[in-house]
């Protein structure tokens, strides 16, 4: 299979970290990751809450690997950028597992808001900081003894010079759709972002100063959206995604963004980066061919076939018994040509070029694509 096109004109970061004032670049001690499945590189699996079977991991790592996509995730292809390794999940830690360079909390299925008794993952936001405490506390306390496991923890100083990174808040608005109106989806989300200060002015309590924050993609362009509220033509758009989750995810955008604003004017001696992961996700559905793709929404791995080849009583590479018929959703043959993967998660191939987008610092606030001399050093 070739290459697609846009590979080649990934650049590299000048590594070397600047106060946001001026710019922003990657020559960073660790990585803090908190989040849902977007950036979930095996928290939920290792907890035991969900499973994930063949084909899920095919690309890459040839079998699964905890992540709900067949290869890597937006936050793997931008730590290989950063010349830093792939973060281990929290939980994950049979094996010689190290979390030298971070540690990944992101745990599908997560919400900014307390879970409620019918939610995926129990692991909130409020729950994940509370685990990253306990994890810098059990970090210390260990290095406090003396060097033997040294190079498997951070240092002391990494939790200060690290990079916290922040891709949450889908599924706030995505599970409110299934009981809410849309008026009173816009409502929340004012205390889904408060609940979401709270555990920023947490980290920061605690000595974190880099804040790197994701906003929401294009929620109504997921099959699984499309299928369950895109019945009616009348609720689609142009591109054929759901309207209004758009328009949710397009008020949660505007006030996260008004929120990183207060927060780096409250913190002074910190540096956010509020990064617009829905306009390059709005980009390669609209211009998905010019990128390589031949489908935006269409699943690869799903069951029914055209148009969405998605039902969400089979997940992907799950057998189930329909009408007394067993059926397997089995994935498609090349997934570099689909931009979703199963219907919720992008495939490894849009993951990477939604990375090499975040790379040319154009979608970040403040941006840094005009301070940086651009190296070439491509890593994926």
């Amino acid at each position: 299979m070739a290459p697609k096109p846009y590979i080649f004109l990934i650049i590299a970061l000048l590594f070397i970290f600047l106060p946001l004032t001026t710019s922003i670049h990657f020559k960073l001690p660790a990585i803090f990751n908190f989040g849902d499945s977007n950036s979930d590189t095996g928290e939920l699996v290792a907890a035991g809450v969900y499973s994930l079977e063949p084909p899920y991991g095919r690309s890459y790592f040839t079998k699964p690997s905890g992540r709900y996509c067949d290869g890597r995730l937006i936050i793997d292809f931008l730590l290989e950028a950063m010349d830093l390794p792939f973060l281990n999940a929290y939980l994950d830690s049979i094996g010689r597992t190290s979390f030298r360079k971070g540690c990944n909390f992101a745990a599908a299925g997560s919400t900014i808001e307390p879970p409620t008794a019918r939610a995926v993952s129990p692991f909130s936001f409020r729950v994940q900081v509370a685990q990253f405490i306990r994890f810098k506390l059990q970090v210390l306390r260990l290095m406090a003894k003396g060097k033997k496991l040294h190079k498997y923890l951070p240092d002391e100083d990494y939790f200060q010079n690290g990079l916290y990174m922040f891709d949450i808040g889908q599924n706030d608005l995505a599970g409110a759709f299934y009981s809410k109106t849309f008026d009173q989806i816009l409502a929340l989300i004012p205390l889904i972002l408060t609940e979401f200060e709270t555990g920023i002015k947490t980290l920061y309590d605690l000595g974190a100063r880099n804040f790197w924050v994701h906003n929401t993609g294009p929620l109504g362009c997921l099959a699984q959206n499309v299928a369950k509220f895109g019945t009616d033509p009348s609720s689609l758009d142009e591109l054929g995604c759901v309207s209004k989750h758009n328009q949710a995810a397009k008020v949660f955008n505007l006030q996260l963004h008004t929120l990183c604003k207060k927060l780096q004017g409250r913190y002074a001696d910190s540096n956010f980066t509020y990064v617009d992961i829905y306009t390059i996700k709005w980009n390669l559905i609209a211009n998905y061919s010019k990128f390589g793709f031949e489908q935006p929404i269409m699943v690869c791995c799903g069951y029914g076939g055209p148009p969405l080849n998605y039902d969400s009583r089979i997940g992907c590479g799950k057998t189930e018994v329909l009408n007394g018929t067993t059926m397997t959703a089995k994935a498609c043959s090349d997934s570099s040509e689909y931009v979703n993967w199963d219907g919720i998660h992008y495939s490894e191939a849009a993951n990477q070029y939604v990375s090499s987008q975040i790379l040319t610092g154009k979608y970040s606030d403040p941006p840094f694509s005009d301070k940086m001399p651009f190296l070439l050093g491509l890593k994926f």
